[in-house]
């Protein structure tokens, strides 16, 4: 069982004011936790990027590919998700392992538990916390996947994340705290100590 691993790191970052995937932290940068993790569990790892920030620039200096939007897909999650499921389809795998550059709380036990759901016969698997569904933080079935995201941009929709994984019958893995940086309030109430 062949497990890529993307990085989500292509939003803007309005909320947080700069770009939050290469915002320092006390061991690196925000998206070395999660990317790292992602790392750890894969047998290789890509990160979806926009092609002129800072986290293309990171998996640049880091020796790995960074894939970008494809041109006329709407902006959000799915276009990256759609540019990580065409990657590894090349490379064989049959499993894509998700994680937000903004969960910087991500560990490999947390992606190790997922790749477990999978691998039990879960035809897909999405983390839960106790703030419901974290559909970012996901296992998808890389053709299948594929298939269906592909289709809803091609017909120039964006649904849910979460309603696609809900159609694959995603199975939730409790377990997973929810901190999600979106602001540099998120910050200091989720990171302090």
């Amino acid at each position: 069982m062949i497990v890529a691993g993307l990085l989500l790191a292509g939003g803007r970052s309005t909320r947080f004011g700069t770009d939050k995937s290469v915002f320092p932290l006390a061991d690196g940068l925000m998206m070395d936790r999660p990317l790292r993790a992602l790392r750890a569990v894969c047998a290789m790892t890509a990160v979806s990027a926009r092609p002129d920030g800072g986290a293309a620039a990171h998996a640049a200096d880091l020796g790995l590919t960074c894939l970008h939007d494809r041109p006329g897909d709407p902006e959000g999650p799915l276009a990256g998700l759609r540019a990580g499921m065409d990657w590894a389809q090349t490379q064989g795998a049959a499993w894509l392992a998700t994680a937000p550059c903004d969960g910087p709380t991500i560990d490999a036990a947390r992606i190790r538990g997922l790749v477990a759901a999978v691998a039990a016969g879960a035809p897909a698997a999405v983390a839960r916390s106790s703030f419901g569904l974290e559909p970012l933080l996901a296992v998808w079935p890389v053709d299948e996947g594929l298939r269906r995201v592909a289709a809803a941009l091609d017909a120039g929709a964006h649904p849910p994340v979460r309603r696609l994984l809900d159609d694959l019958g995603a199975r939730a893995v409790d377990g997973y705290d929810g901190v999600n940086v979106n602001s540099r309030a998120d910050l200091a109430d989720n990171l302090s100590g």
